[in-house]
């Protein structure tokens, strides 16, 4: 039997659905037994989400997510726009959100749901935060609440948030500070 390096090749596809933030498309491709398959793949331009910290206390955002019909706490982040610098985008949706602008760190990036999208997050720390505000993007509602390090960072570790990018995002950075 031929060893097989696990890959698929994209045969041909097309573009179901263009919106302006993802892009539907469907493949036809060669899997590694030679026989073909569909692929349904969302196409997303990247995001950043960020894990601020001010005086023992990290900045969440409550807002409406319809996707889900309920509100949810979570870290700010946004979509890069196009050829947009990861950290630069980090600072805008952090002043956006939050009102404060601070010094970066990047933690790590990671694809949110490898199985149906090539959405990918750079995950952010902020630290020295300094108020310096943007408008908030038309179309965004959210309420900044500033809550304990420590109680969420317990609320994190017993999944008491509904997004996966808040609680790996506090998870990661108490692993760093402690």
């Amino acid at each position: 039997m031929e060893e097989s390096n696990g890959k698929e090749e994209r045969i041909k596809g097309e573009v179901l659905f263009k919106g302006r933030m993802l892009r539907l498309e469907q493949d036809v491709v060669r899997l590694p037994n030679g026989r073909e398959a569909s692929r349904e793949v969302v196409r997303h331009p990247g995001a950043v989400a960020i894990i601020a910290l001010q005086d023992q206390h990290v900045l969440l955002v409550r807002q409406y997510r319809y996707a889900i019909a309920q509100e949810t706490w979570e870290i700010p982040a946004g979509k890069l726009d196009l050829n947009e610098n990861p950290e630069a985008c980090a600072q805008r949706e952090l002043r956006e959100e939050t009102g404060y602008r601070g010094t970066m760190e990047h933690i790590c990036s990671f694809y949110t749901t490898p199985g149906f999208t090539d959405e990918v997050i750079h995950l952010y720390f902020a630290r020295d935060l300094v108020w310096d505000p943007l408008a908030p993007d038309d179309d965004e509602f959210i309420d900044v609440e500033k809550v304990l390090w420590d109680v969420a960072v317990l609320k994190a570790q017993r999944g008491e948030f509904n997004d996966a990018k808040t609680m790996l995002g506090i998870l990661l950075v108490k692993g760093l500070i402690g």
